[in-house]
C-alpha cells in the first residue's frame, strides 16, 4: 500500500485558515489522501519575537516534505524583518512563480467569453526584487538590477517544460531588452538560444509594454509568457484583473527541490472569521498542488465541480455579486463538494503530464569566457560643482597617465563634454576613464586614479568596464561616441 504524500500546511494569517480549511476539505472529498503536517509562519510567529516569521520547526518540515500548501501571510508593520512570504520563497530557492490566468465560467467580467487561458512564468529570486539598494548620495538612491545567465536559463527552461506538461503550443518571452540591453537583453538572448531545444513549441519575443497592451487588447492570443521578476509581478496582477480579481488567482512557487502553492491575495484581516471570503484562489492553488502530485483526475474533478457551482447552481460569494444573495465560505465549499464527480459541459480537459523540472548546472560560473580584460572604469562622485570645472579637473588628473578621460554623465546622459543645453543635474555624477587605445588596465592603475580623484571629490562607488570574448560588457551613455 502506497503511503499518503506528506505536505507541509501553513494556514496563514487573517482569512488564511478559512480559505485553506475550505481547500483541504474539498481536496479530501475527492478521495485523495494527503498527510498534512500543520506548521506556523507569519504574524503569530513575528509576535512571538522571531524576526524572520518562519520558525525552525516549519523550516524542518519543508525540508522533509518538499511541498507546501500555504495561506496568505501578513507583512509586518512596525515589527519583524522582511516578509515571511519572501523569506520562504528565497530560503527554498523557488525560482519560478507560476500564475495561471484562466477565464472562470460563471464569473462575469468585461472579457467573459473570450477564452482567456494563459500562464505567466515569472522569475522569482533576482532582478530588482533582490532588493539591493543604496543611497549613493544624500539625494540619489540606487537599486541594483542583477540578472544572471543561470537565472534566465532556469526560468526559461521551466516555462518551456511547463508548456509541454500542459499541452500548450506557444511561449512568449516579455522583456525590456530594447532599453536595458545587457540585463533584460540577457533574458532575450537566453530565450532565443534555449528555444532551439524545443522545436515542438512556437517561441516569440515581445517587448514588455507591448505585452501588457496586448494582454488588455487581446489576451486570448497568449499561451505561456515568461518574464523577469518585476515585469512578472505587474503582468500577473494585470492578468488576474482580466478574470475577476485576486480572489480567483492561484499561484505556485517552483524550485529544483521545493514547491510552495499559495493564493496570491493578501490576508484581508478585516474579513477574518466572518465566513464570507471567496476560497477559489486557494482552491485552485490546491488544484495545482494535486497536479504536481500527479493526481490529475482529482484536479479535474475539483475544477469541474467549481465551474458547475458557479454557473449551473449560481452559488457565488460576495466578491462576485456583492452581499445580497451571496453564499458564505462554508456554503460555497459544501456546494462544490456536492458537485464533485459531475461533469461540466464543454469542459476543456487538457492532456496534463508530469512537469519535468529542467536541469541547469549548479556551478556559480555557468558562463566561462575565453578572453577577458578591463579597459576602463566608471567612478561615481558626489558633487555640486560646475560640470566644466569637474571635467577640467579630471582631464588634468589623467594628463600623464595611461587613461583617457572620456567624460561625465548624469543618469545615463553625457553632460561633459557636451554641446547640448545643460540638463537639470542630480548630485551623483559618473566619470568614465578608458585605457589609452582601449588597452587593458590593471588594478594598481585604477587605484592610482581613484586616489587622485578622492583628493578632490567624494566618490561613492566604482565600476570596472569589462570586455568578455571581445564584446564590451557595459552600456554607453546617451550622447557618447
Amino acid at each position: 500500500m502506497v503511503s499518503a504524500p506528506k505536505v507541509t500546511l501553513i494556514e496563514g494569517d487573517g482569512i488564511g485558515p478559512e480559505v485553506i480549511g475550505a481547500t483541504c476539505k474539498i481536496m479530501s472529498a475527492t478521495g485523495v489522501k494527503i498527510d498534512w503536517e500543520v506548521c506556523e509562519a507569519g504574524a503569530v510567529v513575528f509576535k512571538k519575537g522571531l524576526p524572520t516569521g518562519v520558525p525552525q520547526e516549519t523550516i524542518d518540515s519543508i525540508l522533509r516534505n518538499k511541498i507546501v500548501l500555504k495561506g496568505p501571510l501578513e507583512t509586518p508593520v512596525g515589527f519583524g524583518e522582511k516578509s515571511a512570504n519572501v523569506t520562504l520563497r528565497k530560503m527554498f530557492e523557488t525560482y519560478g512563480n507560476i500564475r495561471p490566468i484562466q477565464e472562470i465560467p460563471g464569473v462575469l467580467t468585461p472579457y467573459s467569453g473570450r477564452g482567456i487561458d494563459l500562464i505567466i512564468v515569472r522569475e522569482n529570486v533576482e532582478d530588482l526584487y533582490a532588493g539591493i539598494e543604496h543611497m549613493q548620495t544624500p539625494g540619489t538612491a540606487q537599486c541594483l538590477k542583477l540578472i544572471s545567465r543561470k537565472g534566465c536559463e532556469k526560468i526559461i527552461r521551466l516555462a518551456f517544460e511547463f508548456a509541454r506538461s500542459q499541452g500548450r503550443k506557444i511561449v512568449h518571452c516579455a522583456t525590456k531588452a530594447n532599453i536595458m540591453k545587457l540585463t533584460e537583453g540577457l533574458m532575450k538572448r537566453t530565450f532565443e538560444e534555449v528555444a532551439k531545444e524545443y522545436p515542438d513549441l512556437e517561441a516569440y519575443h515581445i517587448i514588455i509594454d507591448n505585452c501588457a497592451h496586448q494582454m488588455v487588447k487581446k489576451p486570448e492570443q497568449f499561451d505561456v509568457i515568461v518574464t523577469t521578476n518585476m515585469n512578472g509581478d505587474i503582468l500577473s496582477d494585470l492578468g488576474s484583473a482580466l478574470i475577476g480579481g485576486l480572489g480567483f488567482a492561484p499561484g505556485a512557487n517552483i524550485g529544483d527541490n521545493f514547491a510552495i502553492f499559495e493564493a496570491v491575495h493578501g490576508s484581508a484581516p478585516k474579513y477574518a472569521g466572518k465566513n464570507t471570503i471567496n476560497p477559489t484562489a486557494a482552491l485552485l492553488s490546491g488544484v495545482m498542488l494535486l497536479r504536481h502530485l500527479k493526481e490529475f483526475e482529482a484536479a479535474s474533478q475539483i475544477e469541474q465541480a467549481l465551474f458547475r457551482t458557479l454557473t449551473l447552481d449560481k452559488v457565488l460569494t460576495r466578491d462576485a455579486i456583492g452581499d445580497k444573495g451571496s453564499a458564505s465560505t462554508s456554503e460555497f465549499t459544501d456546494a462544490i463538494i456536492h458537485n464533485l464527480g459531475k461533469p461540466f459541459p464543454n469542459y476543456k480537459k487538457r492532456d496534463y503530464k508530469p512537469l519535468r523540472l529542467p536541469h541547469v548546472p549548479a556551478i556559480p560560473d555557468l558562463v566561462k569566457p575565453h578572453t577577458r580584460c578591463v579597459i576602463g572604469m566608471d567612478i561615481f562622485i558626489e558633487s555640486s560643482s560646475q560640470i566644466t570645472e569637474i571635467g577640467s579637473q579630471m582631464e588634468q588628473l589623467t594628463s600623464n597617465t595611461s587613461f583617457i578621460f572620456k567624460g561625465i554623465s548624469c543618469r545615463g546622459v553625457k553632460v561633459y563634454p557636451s554641446s547640448v543645453p545643460q540638463l537639470d543635474l542630480s548630485d551623483l555624477l559618473c566619470c568614465r576613464f578608458i585605457g589609452q587605445d582601449g588597452t587593458a588596465i590593471e588594478d594598481p592603475q585604477i587605484y592610482a586614479i581613484l586616489e587622485q580623484v578622492s583628493l578632490h571629490y567624494r566618490w561613492t562607488h566604482l565600476e570596472k568596464l569589462h570586455v568578455f570574448d571581445g564584446t564590451i560588457g557595459f552600456s554607453k551613455d546617451h550622447g557618447e561616441n
